[in-house]
């Protein structure tokens, strides 16, 4: 009888395992994947866990980081506690859940005339309200009150009365031929680039400055000077051809700096 074929013999020969492989099947729970974290492991889990909560009970569970007292600084027309009112910080509540954004939306929108504002969290019991008011340069008249007029040319706030050393602007471009082009937008924001070049003595002394069009705008100084200072373009030219003009003739009634490379004097 023949023998096994080479099939059967290799059926028939044991496997043999790789050289340092564990002949053992593995597992569940045995290899090094599987292994349950040592006591060590599981006590630093536990104090984190613990620390977090603790933590987040301190801040929002405790009666000891609340919002006690609410602290306005920089206000000059405004009162605090009307920067307080509208701000609405709502004092007992966890200091870290007030919403700090929110007030400062809210107080731009509501009290146009604060320029910017800061609402920090002072701990642990304290949110402050930093604010910085805008400042009128130029007023507009409305009847027998004032439009106030800021550096941006945003009008922020209506007064009954003018504050000192602020000029009234006095836009009478009606029948300007440029008015399509340079609507009245754009001969305001032109008045108060003016009125931020003028010279410091000068801008003192301005108590009104009129507008007939984009390039025809004049000065009304006090003891009845005037100065046609044209458009607004060359402004620190303008500002100073008008120093020195001034100085040469301190008497002078009427400054033309429109062509600043030909400044003129007249009148006494």
């Amino acid at each position: 009888m023949a023998g096994p074929t080479t099939a059967e013999r290799s059926a028939r020969k044991p496997k043999r395992t790789p050289k340092g492989a564990s002949a053992r099947p593995s597992r569940p729970g045995r290899g090094p994947r599987g292994r349950m974290p040592g006591p060590r492991a599981l006590l630093l889990i536990a104090v984190t866990i613990a620390l977090l909560a603790g933590g987040t009970w301190v801040l929002y569970g405790s009666e000891w980081l609340r919002v006690e007292r609410v602290r306005t600084y920089g206000t000059r027309v405004l009162t605090p506690e009307q920067v307080e009112a509208v701000a609405s910080v709502p004092v007992g509540a966890p200091l870290v859940s007030v919403d700090t954004d929110g007030i400062e939306d809210r107080l731009r929108r509501e009290l146009p005339r604060i320029d910017t504002v800061d609402v920090v969290r002072s701990w642990p019991h304290g949110i402050g309200l930093k604010v910085t008011e805008r400042q009128p340069v130029l007023l507009i008249g409305k009847g027998s009150k004032f439009i106030e007029v800021d550096a941006r040319s945003v009008r922020f706030a209506t007064v009954d009365k003018a504050p000192a050393g602020v000029p009234v602007l006095e836009l009478t471009a009606d029948q300007s031929p440029s008015l399509r082009r340079f609507d009245a937008d754009r001969l305001l924001a032109e008045a108060v680039r003016v009125r931020g070049e003028l010279p410091p003595a000068v801008a003192k002394d301005t108590r009104k400055l009129r507008v007939r069009s984009y390039d025809s705008v004049t000065l009304e100084l006090t003891r009845g000077r005037t100065v046609a200072w044209g458009s607004g373009e060359d402004g620190e030219a303008k500002a100073r051809a008008l120093t020195a003009l001034m100085k040469a003739a301190p008497k002078a009634g009427h400054f033309d700096v429109s062509a600043p490379t030909a400044p003129a004097a007249s009148g006494s």
